[in-house]
């Protein structure tokens, strides 16, 4: 996985082999980042990375000047990787926090600009995703949230849905309060 933009753009993270992961395409995160940097300046903004992997989200964020990132993932080795990543890059906006992302979110006071989740495609609660995240302070009336999902979910008919927008098998569901 290498970093698409800003300081330490085309920097390779390399994850051990042994883990478990679907990273987001590098196509499909050029382009979510293209569409995120007409609507935020990014060295104003608040980013929280669920279900974060190994953090390629969370470096891109870091990377182009975010003020704050929060990366939330649950598994311990993977959450310990994104630590060592923070460190070699010594990036300081970023703070990692090993937790189930439903905890974190009923414990969560601070709210931010743009949520990113990218929870497993076959996570068995994919469908309450939206309303748990609504429901909780890290959602601001000015938080947009997007979700990475299959095609085989659909979050169209929710009241805060706003827009798909699709990259090969990769989909972004976008919500908004506004």
């Amino acid at each position: 996985m290498r970093i698409v933009s800003g300081v330490y753009k085309g920097r390779i993270i390399q994850a051990p082999q042994h883990f478990k992961l679907r990273p987001t395409t590098d196509k499909a995160k050029e382009s979510l980042f293209n569409i995120l940097h007409n609507e935020f300046d990014f060295e104003d903004i608040r980013v929280l990375d669920l279900f974060a992997g190994i953090g390629s989200i969370s470096y891109e964020c870091a990377s182009r000047g975010c003020e704050r990132v929060v990366s939330v993932e649950k598994h311990p080795k993977h959450a310990q990787f994104i630590k060592s990543q923070k460190e070699r890059l010594e990036i300081l906006s970023l703070q990692v926090v090993c937790q189930d992302v439903r905890l974190y979110l009923k414990r969560c006071t601070e709210s931010f600009d743009v949520i990113f989740a990218d929870p497993p495609y076959e996570l068995p609660w994919i469908d309450s995703l939206p309303d748990l995240l609504f429901s909780s302070k890290a959602v601001s009336n000015e938080t947009v949230i997007i979700i990475e999902h299959s095609a085989q979910t659909s979050f169209s008919n929710h009241p805060y849905f706003s827009h798909t927008r699709k990259y090969g098998k990769v989909h972004f569901s976008w919500f908004e309060k506004k």
